[in-house]
This record gives structure tokens, C-alpha cells and sequence, in this order.
């Protein structure tokens, strides 16, 4: 395990408030059953970053304490530690927005019923298969969409390059000194 520099620290930091930033302050829905959160496509970099996942979720803390769903600041700040985690471990760019689009879609579209129909009751499981499939569609527009752009064009940017494992370079096809594919 790699030690956490201060480097590390100041790009958890500035995602952190990033991330918050974007939410609050897009005229988007960001805390509704239809929502899309483009904060989301930064869940993508924990795929390049490691270091960002601390970062995402604080920001994801931050901007769920505005919520109107008290329980999103629990719920919903896990999907995106859930999600960051998974999306650390994926084997290629192109799954790397998976994680957050299921892990948001279940749980923050459970959440979402949970709140509109007043707990679990028959009109839970409608409900929810409503808001995981908005939820999910939101997500994957946000993380496939731009999430994408920012795992391919972060790369290619040798102040980002620098900052990501050589590892993950490798499976990436570059060299930490290229400027572009090898």
C-alpha cells in the first residue's frame, strides 16, 4: 500500500470541493428520483486517481447534507465510497463508469422510493424500479458520457499523467514520459 503524500491530500481536497461545488450550484436536479448529477462523471477517477476517492466522498457528504432526503447523507454518500472503491478495481477505462452508474442506480433509487412512498410497501417495488432506472439513466449520461472524456483525455496531460500510478499507465498504453499511445 502506497503511502498517502500530501500531494494525494490537496487532489482529495480540491475534488472534494469540486465535487460539492458542481452539485449545489448546477441548475440540474441533483436530489430527485429523475436527477443528473454531472459531479458524477468525477467518480470515474479513482480509475486514474487513487487518491481522489477520499475526495469524492467528502464532496459527496458535503453536497448531500443540502438533500431534501435526510438519509442521503448516509445512503447516498456509501453508493459513492462503494462505487470510487469498485471503480479503483476495474480492469479497463471503458467499465471504469460502471460501478457508480449500479451502485447509485440501487441504492440512491431505493432511497428515492423508500422516500416517496413512506417505507417498504407494496408500492416500494414500482416505485423503485422507477427511480433505479432514473437514477441509472442520469448516472450513465453523467459517467459514460463526460466521465469518459475525462479518462481519456486526462492521460494525455503530463501534469496528470505524473500524478497517476505507473501500473495503471501500463494497462493504459502509455509511458509516464509520452506524449501520446505507445
Amino acid at each position: 500500500m502506497r503511502k498517502f503524500t500530501t500531494r494525494d491530500l490537496s487532489l482529495a481536497a480540491i475534488i472534494a470541493a469540486v465535487y460539492a461545488v458542481l452539485t449545489l450550484i448546477l441548475p440540474i436536479p441533483a436530489f430527485t428520483g429523475i436527477q443528473v448529477r454531472l459531479s458524477e462523471a468525477l467518480t470515474v477517477l479513482p480509475f486514474l486517481f487513487p487518491a481522489t476517492t477520499p475526495g469524492l466522498v467528502v464532496g459527496c457528504f458535503i453536497a448531500n447534507l443540502f438533500s431534501p432526503y435526510s438519509l442521503d447523507v448516509i445512503f447516498g454518500t456509501a453508493a459513492t465510497l462503494i462505487a470510487c472503491i469498485l471503480t479503483r478495481h476495474m480492469p479497463n477505462r471503458y467499465l471504469a463508469p460502471l460501478p457508480p452508474v449500479l451502485c447509485n442506480a440501487v441504492i440512491v433509487g431505493a432511497e428515492c422510493a423508500w422516500y416517496q412512498v413512506g417505507g417498504f410497501g407494496p408500492a416500494f417495488w414500482p416505485a423503485y424500479a422507477f427511480n433505479a432506472f432514473t437514477v441509472g439513466f442520469g448516472e450513465l449520461l453523467a459517467c459514460y458520457i463526460l466521465g469518459s472524456v475525462l479518462l481519456a483525455a486526462l492521460p494525455r496531460v503530463s501534469f496528470f499523467r505524473a500524478m497517476i500510478p505507473q501500473k495503471r499507465l501500463e494497462r493504459l498504453g502509455f509511458d509516464r514520459t509520452a506524449h501520446s499511445l505507445s
